[in-house]
């Protein structure tokens, strides 16, 4: 479990693809702290360090890991934004997140609005019914919320903070990001499924 608060951002340092799927080198300021077997997200998608040192750390992307994610497509150089999983006494800032990508949308817009920016993000069908006004989404592994929504797009109001922490401030239009929805919107469906 996450919150989607990101601890920092971290560079791809190397990339090596095999028949199985591939794998990543991330640069990190807490790989001191890392264990074996440890969730890392990645942009929001939760993954396991298999290996690491005093600087980068290695995880292991499977066939459907890179078939729900844009991971298939970054390269070495680019940054990805990075938060360990929550501990069991740890302070909860953001929402629940899982780590599990729901699907990928694009950036379609992108204003600065005062010292802050405003984002647009296009929103498969699929995931439409479980986002709503004010309520709480994850890109790229971000806590953001819903500041408006039609049928083509959201927008989320983002802080200084935010954009300068985590990868926001590299993406351009066009440039695809992780999405989760809220967990809860799923487990209301699948509850109230039978009644509908």
């Amino acid at each position: 479990m996450f919150t989607g608060i990101v601890e920092s951002t971290g560079e791809i340092v190397s990339i090596e693809d095999t028949d199985e799927g591939r794998r990543l080198r991330v640069t990190a300021p807490f790989c001191d702290e890392l264990e074996y077997g440890q969730s890392v997200a990645i942009s929001g998608a939760c993954l396991t360090v298999e290996e690491f040192d005093d600087d980068t750390f290695e995880l292991y992307l499977s066939a459907e890991t890179l078939e729900r994610t844009y991971l298939d497509a970054v390269a070495v150089g680019d940054r990805v934004n990075l938060e360990r999983a929550l501990p069991a006494d740890g302070r909860f800032d953001g929402h629940f997140v899982q780590g599990h990508v729901d699907g990928v949308g694009d950036v379609t817009h992108i204003e600065q609005v005062g010292g802050d920016w405003t984002f647009g993000f296009s929103l498969p069908d699929e995931l439409r019914r479980y986002v709503v006004e004010k309520g709480s989404i994850a890109i790229d592994g971000i806590s953001l919320t819903v500041a408006a929504l039609d049928e083509e797009e959201f927008t989320v109001a983002i802080i200084p903070a935010t954009y300068e922490l985590t990868t926001l401030s590299e993406k351009s239009i066009g440039d695809p990001v992780h999405l989760e929805v809220d967990v809860v919107a799923k487990y209301v469906e699948s509850l109230t499924e039978g009644y509908q």
